[in-house]
């Protein structure tokens, strides 16, 4: 048996979860990640920032979680 162990990197006042990755480049792993984590607490909103980009902004991934 395998147990898998969830830690959010970084939540802001319990609506914004911010997924820290620094990574060559982001995979569908990488936000279902995130959706799990939103999936699993109040929060609706999620921020996937990867460091590895030259452009801060294309970093970034908004994620939501609409149910």
């Amino acid at each position: 048996m395998i147990d898998y162990v969830y830690k959010l990197n970084i939540t802001v006042e319990n609506k914004l979860i911010l997924e820290i990755k620094a990574v060559d480049f982001i995979n569908p792993y990488h936000q279902d990640q995130l959706l799990t984590y939103l999936k699993m607490t109040t929060c609706k909103l999620g921020l996937l920032i990867n460091f590895q980009n030259d452009n801060f902004k294309s970093g970034v991934t908004r994620i939501v979680n609409v149910l």
